[in-house]
């Protein structure tokens, strides 16, 4: 007869190994996740949204769109004919992550290439009003379930922009539905959602800037304190000079304080610093380490490959420049060589800032702009380039193959 005593430790030991089971990813450490929007619709993809985030004051059409970079649409399943057209006279099309198999390919590419994962972004200024949460909803599904086939790590970001003071209960709310629709908890229908700490991982980004925000650190350590109490361990997307407090920083030590209570942090880098000034930058993540360390908070820098943003904000817009890969990778050894243990990048689908790492068309595979143009990857380079590099940054995240400041040479 089996003793009660052996029967709990067998008990014990089943629990033990079904939670190992249901925590794939039980750590940010090691590992290269980037941020995934999810925010395009189109009409026709049953989101009743129309054309959103393709379009400019609500037009979509030549000389009037919001996205820099054109998607390499050719392995979607589903996408949809826009007014635009190539110089040969056929039309150009675009996709909607409202549906599955949309997202489904952009998971599969994370898989092919090596890229760990995404952090799902959920809007507080959408998921407000029905429509917007709708559309999140679908999107954040679409992802679960790809996830799950692909084997990445996944997680929710909420970016705070545009939130009100009160509407802190409303995210709140919010994050209880998913846990129960998701048992983010205990990881029964999420085994591949990511963990830190040994706990679920959920992420509060636009903590401390100074941009006149309606909401303040108040209404961040509400969240803070009411997520890290319902089990969770949290990650704060910060300014990148949250440590002098000063520039995009608000200049208050409170800022400090929150940090502190924090698990993780991630400073916004994007726009910072172009090619030719990042080697000065650079030497800011190091310090910035070096302060978590002893404070006893994780860092996780940020690396992007570009920007442009003139479909967006006019011809005058910033822009900086991808170098064919050379300032993106300058980034990633910067982060590396500095001492960093994960990286977060910027961005997976962002075509409107031209961030975005996923297939988008090559220079000689545009569709014609009037009144404008589009930035497309070179030519030469191919349309999964930056899928490529990225999955290169995990690998040598992940410890395999021999890297340095020289850019990979693909073959």
């Amino acid at each position: 007869m089996i003793s009660k005593r052996f029967h709990v430790i067998l008990t014990c030991m089943l629990l033990v190994c079904m939670l190992a089971k249901a925590q794939r990813y039980p750590t940010y450490k090691g590992l290269v996740m980037a941020g995934y929007q999810g925010w395009f619709n189109t009409p026709g993809d049953s989101a009743g949204r129309g054309w959103h985030h393709y379009e400019k004051r609500g037009v979509f059409k030549p000389g009037s769109c919001e996205i820099d970079f054109w998607p390499d649409v050719s392995e979607y399943k589903k996408t949809y004919t826009t007014p635009f057209n190539f110089e040969d006279g056929k039309p150009a099309s675009v996709f909607s992550p409202h549906d599955a198999s949309t997202v489904a390919v952009h998971f599969k590419w994370m898989k092919d290439y090596g890229i760990d994962g995404v952090f799902m972004q959920r809007f507080v200024a959408e998921i407000r009003n029905p429509s917007g949460k709708k559309h999140f909803n679908t999107v954040l599904d679409n992802a679960m379930t790809a996830a799950r086939k692909y084997d990445r790590a996944i997680a929710v970001m909420y970016d705070l922009s545009g939130m009100r003071p009160g509407e802190e209960q409303l995210v709140l709310k919010d994050l209880d539905e998913l846990t129960e629709k998701y048992d983010l908890l205990h990881g029964s229908k999420s085994p591949t959602y990511l963990h830190h700490n040994g706990k679920p991982f959920i992420v509060i980004w636009g903590v401390g800037f100074n941009d006149r925000r309606a909401y303040g650190l108040k209404e961040a350590e509400t969240l803070l304190d009411a997520m890290k109490a319902k089990g969770f361990s949290v990650m704060l997307g910060v300014p990148t000079y949250w440590r002098e407090l000063r520039q995009d920083a608000v200049n208050d030590e409170e800022l400090h304080r929150l940090i502190k209570k924090s698990d993780v942090i991630m400073p916004w880098f994007v726009g910072r610093y172009n090619g030719k000034s990042y080697d000065g930058f650079k030497q800011l993540i190091a310090a910035d380490i070096a302060w978590c360390k002893s404070n006893g908070v994780d860092y996780v820098p940020l690396a992007f490959p570009g920007f442009s943003w003139k479909n967006m904000n006019g011809p005058e817009a910033n822009t900086i420049p991808r170098e064919g890969g050379r300032f993106y990778w300058r980034q990633i050894a910067g982060a590396k060589n500095a001492g960093a243990e994960m990286l977060y990048v910027a961005m997976f689908d962002e075509m409107n800032e031209g961030t975005s790492i996923f297939k988008c068309a090559t220079v000689d595979k545009l569709p014609l702009n009037a009144a404008g143009s589009f930035t497309g990857i070179e030519t030469a380079l191919g349309s999964d380039y930056y899928l490529w590099l990225t999955g290169q940054a995990a690998r040598w995240f992940h410890g395999k193959g021999k890297y340095s400041d020289q850019l990979p040479v693909r073959k």
